[in-house]
């Protein structure tokens, strides 16, 4: 597939007539420049010389006016089409255009693009192409029926990713260093620890005695890092999974199964299990479990008191 090719509004008939009326011209021009020379050498002191020399420019002028339109006409043509590598350029060569044009150029960059579409599955877009569909997507009321390469949720993302960054970037510190200074930060600290009943606005009050002057979020921030508890030295406790592994042989599990009888009606089965070799020690059904049953199915299940170190 072709890329970065200039996509032209004008007709191809009509720019290759004006590209052929040209050099026709042109040539036509040679000969006659030619051959007046050629009879201003033969004719240098005679009249017919002078004679000739008369008719050609009368032949000359208006050919050089005729040829003078034919470029000028050309280059309009070509400054009227549109490209694909400026945006700018092509918006102000719309202006000059008639709505017919460009309704018709519309329908024959939208077919073009549905084809495009059915070929490319996944177009590579620069920050740039993001930042021009999203600001040409906002001044237009059918946005979404226009998009054709990406999806509006796409364009949504794009947009609130802008938003972020914009705002992100407007309200970043123009330094990295505080604002305030260590010792009035060491101050609020101190003063925070050592006086546990204050609130932050009786240390802003203590701190205005001082002559400084602060927010009440800033107390509010250094009053939570001076008063939070800090980090035991002491190693944490195992996990449950260490513990498990630890004390499988010490440990029964157990827990109820809920099953159905041919007439879908409910049934709850007890059982026990013994962790470490998976042996089930204990099962019991029921259709109405309570604390009384339950009770007694583990007075069944540890019977002459042979009872595990742990039940879960």
């Amino acid at each position: 597939m072709r890329k970065n090719v200039p996509i032209r509004a004008a007709s191809p008939g009509v720019m290759w007539r004006t590209d052929a009326q040209l050099r026709k011209s042109y040539e036509y021009l040679k000969f006659l420049v030619a051959l007046m020379l050629m009879l201003m050498l033969v004719c240098q002191d005679s009249l017919l010389g002078v004679h000739i020399m008369a008719r050609s420019c009368c032949i000359i002028v208006p050919f050089f006016r005729h040829l003078r339109h034919l470029v000028i006409k050309w280059k309009w043509k070509m400054w009227m089409r549109p490209t694909n590598y400026s945006l700018t350029s092509g918006t102000i060569t719309d202006l000059c255009r008639s709505k017919h044009q460009l309704i018709v150029e519309n329908a024959l960059l939208r077919q073009q693009l549905i084809v495009l579409r059915r070929q490319v599955n996944r177009p590579q877009l620069n920050n740039t192409d993001r930042a021009l569909l999203v600001l040409l997507a906002s001044r237009l009321r059918t946005w979404k029926r226009a998009l054709l390469i990406v999806q509006p949720d796409t364009l949504l993302r794009w947009h609130r990713q802008g938003f972020r960054l914009f705002w992100k970037r407007k309200s970043k510190a123009n330094s990295r260093q505080p604002r305030i200074p260590a010792e009035t930060v060491e101050l609020m600290k101190q003063m925070a620890q050592e006086n546990r009943l204050w609130d932050a606005e009786r240390i802003m009050g203590e701190l205005l005695k001082l002559d400084i002057r602060v927010c009440k979020r800033t107390v509010q921030k250094y009053m939570r890092v001076a008063r939070s508890p800090k980090p035991s030295k002491r190693k944490p406790n195992q996990n449950w999974s260490t513990f498990l592994h630890n004390h499988a042989s010490e440990v029964w599990a157990c827990d109820f199964l809920p099953v159905y009888d041919l007439l879908f009606r409910p049934l709850f089965i007890f059982f026990i299990i013994e962790l470490s070799t998976r042996r089930v020690v204990h099962y019991g059904a029921t259709r109405y479990p309570t604390d009384e049953w339950v009770a007694q199915q583990l007075r069944e299940a540890t019977p002459f008191g042979q009872a595990p170190r742990f039940l879960i």
